[in-house]
């Protein structure tokens, strides 16, 4: 990783003949972090280390801990360390595991999907994936609850919950994670009325190496419990959660364009009247895509939803015709796209041809504009189908959130307001700078969360806004270290110019900490968390002094974030006085 990157996200649903994807090709095979179940826990040998490419197992985790060293290759992130590798499948391994490694004074990193495009849950010493914990242990319908192992992906969780007519109240996005890494990192999805994925767990069991295992609620212990709901994996291993549920029904999903000024005579109107929205801004256009996603009023608009569902405004060939255009100005004659090719596989190729070139990316901005005018339409299904999605391609990310109001209904309409004063003050400042910035700069809200490390802290009532920048990534060495290069001013502009102004910080998952110099995250940093999560960082520390006295669960992330737990850095500085 690089100064200034957030994170490499790759989503193999356009790129199949990737060497990196959920399968695992050239890295974990599919279903070692992804989850897909298990009886006995191991640690996975590749063949190249004379293992058969399978869980070796053995007779117990004590036995067991000595590990495999291997070369852990994340599928999403890119980034790869050589780690020994545990995968229990009971809280008893769990601690177990826990156990030993603080005995020996090494340290153990709790791991999910492998998603987090910064890596946090990796470390050089050992990494405990918890994808064989993938249970759905029960659904309470009268309670409106459902308690899953924290391995269980959130596709395994829809799937249990859709014949009981439930659902989970809102997804962060890939269907690929798992429910202790969303809520671990405070992950989102959109919904200004609607909290972050963290605010649905009502109950958690928590392992720790200091105290055992730990039952947390509202009820019981309820400080510790907040804060652990988005830990990060510093205070303990989350081994099962109890997850507030929704009736599943079936929702309309509206998307158009709008210009900017558009935008901002019917922002507030549109976030106090739709369930859940996300705007797309287009750079170097006046282009916005709106999406709006909301439950039928009555059967009568649900048919005829589904009948202009069936009907789009425009053939596939004409939505993508400018795309397709742009595509054979830089493509061989033998890969140039036909008429039926789909978004999907025209979007990367005109990205990548001159990433770096501002001109260039305008261009593509401007072509994927007008498709999205020639997309406009309607789609009907279930959230789970409508709320989640894939994003595109390899691609450099960064995302923050930032409090927009204190109340939704507190807003009057036509109102200016801190989400589009960022907004307008991104796309001027990628103007003034020549950045080549491609589409889409992604923006959702959420409500404030009571896990007071939450990127969107706050009461229930407040509103936050989360945005999103990219840049996609070519398959050439020299080209991929240009943009990421031109990744770095980016993200650059954002921290310094933006993030200050606006209160804004970064979404765990996609703070980079590992390649920038410890100038820079003494200065930027720190003080920026400081300035959003004081008093949470001072409880968080005090937490994980008692919770975790060894530093079993830390990494570099967490120490170049959070720094050492105290003991070890009372420890450090005695040996440093000692010398």
């Amino acid at each position: 990783m690089t100064p200034g990157a957030s994170g490499i996200f790759f989503a193999p649903r356009l790129q199949p003949h990737s060497r990196r994807g959920y399968g695992g090709v050239a890295g974990i095979p599919r279903g070692v972090l992804g989850g897909g179940g298990g009886e006995v826990a191991g640690a996975y040998v590749p063949p190249a280390a004379g293992g058969v490419g399978g869980a070796q197992h053995r007779d117990s985790p004590t036995r067991r801990a000595v590990g495999n060293f291997l070369r852990v290759l994340l599928p999403v992130s890119g980034i790869a360390v050589w780690t020994r590798y545990f995968q229990p499948v009971s809280e008893e391994e769990v601690e177990a595991f826990l156990h030993i490694a603080s005995v020996r004074g090494e340290t153990l990193r709790p791991a999910g999907s492998g998603l987090s495009p910064n890596g946090l849950a990796l470390s050089g010493e050992g990494v405990l994936a918890l994808g064989a914990m993938d249970r759905v242990l029960r659904v309470d319908k009268n309670k409106m609850q459902v308690t899953v192992q924290a391995g269980a992906r959130v596709q395994q969780v829809v799937e249990a919950l859709a014949p009981q007519g439930l659902a989970l109240q809102n997804y962060a996005s890939i269907r690929e994670q798992q429910i202790g890494g969303i809520t671990q990192v405070g992950a989102h999805g959109t919904g200004p009325r609607i909290p972050p994925v963290d605010e649905q767990v009502v109950d958690m069991r928590l392992s720790t190496p200091g105290l055992g295992t730990l039952q947390l609620s509202d009820e019981e212990e309820p400080e510790l419990f907040r804060l652990a709901r988005v830990g990060l994996g510093s205070l303990g291993v989350m081994t099962e959660a109890t997850l507030r549920v929704v009736p599943r029904e079936p929702l309309i999903e509206r998307t158009f364009t709008a210009s900017r000024a558009e935008v901002h005579r019917n922002h507030v109107k549109w976030l106090q009247q739709n369930k859940h929205i996300k705007y797309l801004y287009i750079p170097y256009t006046d282009t916005v895509v709106v999406v709006q996603v909301n439950p039928p009023r009555t059967p009568e608009e649900l048919q005829a939803a589904r009948e202009e569902a069936a009907k789009p405004a425009h053939p596939e060939a004409e939505r993508t015709h400018a795309l397709r255009r742009l595509y054979a100005t830089v493509a061989a004659p033998e890969s140039a796209p036909t008429a039926s090719t789909t978004i999907s596989a025209t979007a990367p190729a005109p990205d990548t041809a001159a990433p770096t070139d501002p001109w260039w990316v305008a261009a593509v901005n401007a072509a994927e504009a007008e498709y999205w005018r020639r997309s406009a339409g309607v789609r009907v299904g279930f959230s789970d189908d409508l709320l989640a999605f894939d994003c595109g391609g390899q691609q450099w990310v960064l995302e923050v959130a930032f409090p927009v109001a204190a109340s939704l209904d507190g807003l009057k309409p036509g109102a200016r307001t801190r989400d589009l004063e960022f907004l307008e003050a991104l796309m001027a400042e990628i103007k003034k700078a020549r950045l080549p910035a491609p589409s889409p700069i992604e923006v959702r809200w959420t409500s404030g969360s009571s896990s007071p490390l939450s990127p969107a802290a706050g009461p229930p009532e407040s509103v936050h806004c989360w945005v999103g920048i990219i840049m996609y990534l070519p398959e050439e060495p020299e080209a991929r270290e240009k943009v990421t290069q031109a990744f770095r001013g980016y993200t650059r502009l954002v921290e310094s110019k933006l993030m200050p102004r606006f209160d804004a910080t970064w979404h765990w998952a996609k703070l980079e900490t590992s390649s920038r110099p410890e100038g820079e995250l003494e200065g930027l940093v720190r003080p920026r968390l400081a300035s959003r999560f004081g008093s949470a960082l001072g409880a968080l520390s005090r937490y994980r002094a008692v919770l975790d006295p060894q530093g079993t669960l830390a990494n570099k992330w967490l120490d170049a974030v959070l720094g050492p737990v105290p003991k070890q850095q009372q420890q450090a500085q005695e040996r440093q006085a000692q010398e």
